[in-house]
């Protein structure tokens, strides 16, 4: 058999060198992507939203019909009426930030592309790549390299949409009449001439196609990147789907409707040379409307920075500094927002009054991604985190202590199942009750995952090291003669590790065939609530799924705690000078800064 190509390792090698030796080059790329995210966001929220309304209309009925200046005004009327302005605009300016960007790179390339059929044979695989692969694996790297936040989210967003930008050039030029260009030589034109009065006036209704599917894949991608930290509607969206909401998840999907839809129609009516008859203007005074409003855009732009303006610093609200809070930004990095320790981390800052401090909204990947960056870099930052986790076992780790229990005691995970599993299968119901382990082994399985090996086989690895817990577990019960049998469990490193444990006991030890699913928490209740799922071990109890268990505890049943003296709360590097939650207030951390240590690094 022909061995494995090491391509995760390859790459990982590829994404830590870049981390390491383009660090630099990196930092000012998210400075200036932050800065402009930051002028759009900033630009769009400067006037009252019915002053916004009233100029998006005019717009709306300068290039378009009454129809769509109906619909404009309507849909951003409804988007102001549900409360979701503040994260309309976020979005709307990480949409134009990552269309900029796009536009910028691509229509060169696109030109290029054109002029070289070197460069098509190259770049055309390449545009291939970028918009079959799943959005999701640009994720961890956009946030290695960038941390948790809106960057990460544009660059994501850039490499998913710019493809269209760059194909839809290149086609739009090679579509050109030859005897247009034969004709443009004959008269003496130079390459540039060609270019600029010839071909791209011509391609441009194939090239404004081309922008207009950037700019809707851009904003496709608004939810997917509110997983890694970036704010707008799309982080709306995602903490309904992960909190069950599914009345406010309609509401926020509403205004991502609206928003598409008043993008799209925009950037098809700019530029329609065979139905001109639809714009209120044409031409010159076109050219001249777009450059005043782009002298307004910019005039604007930069007033937000001297009128209304918060110029305090972060953590001077009551007057001080906090040494640990400048170091760390005033940030806690979360993981998804339906997870009950981001509620108990809102909890905590509520309790210790931490008013300056922002919960960054991610997902448990982008929280350890972001968290090895920084030990990497010798760096403070302050996590949510929880044990059983790998992380533990992998880098120095510390509990801030919690002296106001904020975070509640200690927690027992819980194995679930749907009403009548006892009675329908109860051979498997007994191993569930028996089933019943240790952090530290649990541990074993994850360290073996990290270290590459496939769930699976870490699991039956397991299985077979530790043969007599298994014995235990599955004394005197008669295996049956493939039953299926459902499982579903949370993304979490500790999750993976115990139900690809169960699941290769009930297949080989007790003949079930095993389903096992990867949803998110409610979901995860919500089916074994409803029946569609047999059981779950993955229940942590009383506190992180408290408000699951209140909604579905009449639905289901607990078969019992499968671990306990599990732990959550916030978790630093062993070398931060930082003890409790409590520093974390002003008066707490002003003798010394996390870092106090800064020459310390390392020891």
């Amino acid at each position: 058999m022909i061995p494995k190509l090491p391509i995760a390792e390859w790459i990982q090698s590829i994404v830590d060198w870049m981390g390491i030796h383009l660090a630099g080059l990196f930092n000012i790329i998210s400075s200036v992507i932050e800065a402009v995210v930051g002028f759009f966001s900033g630009l769009f929220m400067l006037p009252h939203p019915l002053v916004f309304i009233v100029i998006i209309g005019i717009i709306a009925f300068m290039i378009g019909r009454i129809q769509l200046t109906l619909f404009t005004v309507i849909g951003f009327l409804l988007i102001d009426n549900l409360g979701y302005w503040n994260e309309t605009m976020n979005t709307l300016g990480l949409v134009i930030t990552s269309a900029l960007i796009s536009i910028i790179i691509g229509i060169p390339i696109g030109i290029w592309c054109a002029y070289s059929k070197s460069a098509s044979r190259i770049i055309t695989p390449l545009l291939d790549f970028m918009q079959t692969m799943p959005a999701f694996v640009y994720l961890l790297p956009a946030v290695t390299f960038f941390s948790l936040g809106v960057v990460p989210g544009v660059i994501a967003s850039v490499i998913f949409a710019i493809p269209p930008t760059i194909r839809m050039t290149n086609l739009g030029i090679m579509q050109v009449s030859g005897d247009l260009i034969e004709a443009s030589d004959a008269f003496g034109s130079t390459s540039a001439q060609k270019l600029f009065k010839v071909q791209l006036p011509l391609a441009l209704p194939t090239l404004m196609a081309g922008i207009n599917q950037t700019i809707m894949l851009s904003l496709s991608m608004v939810v997917i990147a509110s997983m890694i930290g970036a704010e707008g509607i799309g982080a709306v969206v995602y903490r309904a789907v992960t909190q069950l909401q599914i009345g406010k998840g309609f509401e926020a999907g509403l205004a991502v409707v609206v928003l598409a839809i008043v993008l799209d129609r925009f950037t098809q009516n700019l530029i329609k040379p065979a139905k001109r008859n639809k714009s209120r203007v044409s031409g010159k005074p076109k050219v001249w409307i777009a450059s005043a409003a782009t002298v307004v855009i910019l005039i604007a732009g930069a007033s937000q920075y001297f009128v209304g303006a918060d110029h305090s610093a972060p953590g001077k609200g009551n007057g001080a500094i906090n040494p640990v809070g400048e170091e760390v930004d005033y940030k806690i990095i979360g993981i998804d927002a339906g997870a009950g320790i981001m509620k108990s981390t809102a909890k905590a800052i509520n309790d210790y009054n931490l008013s300056d401090w922002k919960l960054v909204e991610g997902s448990g990947a982008a929280m350890t991604a972001t968290l090895n960056k920084a030990i990497k870099a010798k760096k403070p930052i302050i996590v949510t985190g929880w044990t059983p986790h790998w992380m533990f076992n992998k880098y120095d780790l510390k509990y801030l202590e919690d002296p106001k229990k904020s975070y509640g005691e200690a927690e027992a995970i819980h194995t679930i199942a749907r009403k009548g599993l006892q009675k329908d299968a109860p051979v498997a119901y007994e191993f569930l009750k028996r089933f019943k382990w240790t952090p530290e082994e649990m541990g074993e399985i994850m360290i073996a995952i990290q270290a590459g090996t496939s769930p699976e086989q870490a699991a039956k690895d397991w299985a077979e090291k530790h043969a007599d817990k298994v014995q235990e577990w599955t004394q005197g019960l008669q295996p049956v003669h493939g039953d299926t049998f459902k499982l579903s469990y949370v993304a979490w490193d500790s999750e993976i590790a115990s139900t690809n444990l169960l699941k290769y006991i009930l297949e080989n030890k007790l003949g079930y065939k095993v389903t096992a699913l990867q949803v998110e928490a409610g979901p995860m209740w919500t089916g074994v609530a409803s029946g569609d799922v047999d059981a779950s071990p993955a229940a942590w109890l009383p506190l992180t799924h408290a408000d699951y268990w209140e909604k579905y505890k009449d639905k289901l049943d607990d078969v019992g705690a499968n671990m306990t003296g599990v732990k959550t709360g916030l978790v630093v590097p062993a070398y931060m000078n930082i003890k409790s939650i409590a520093d974390l207030q002003d008066k707490g951390a002003a003798s010394a800064p996390a870092s106090a240590a800064a020459g310390d690094f390392g020891k």
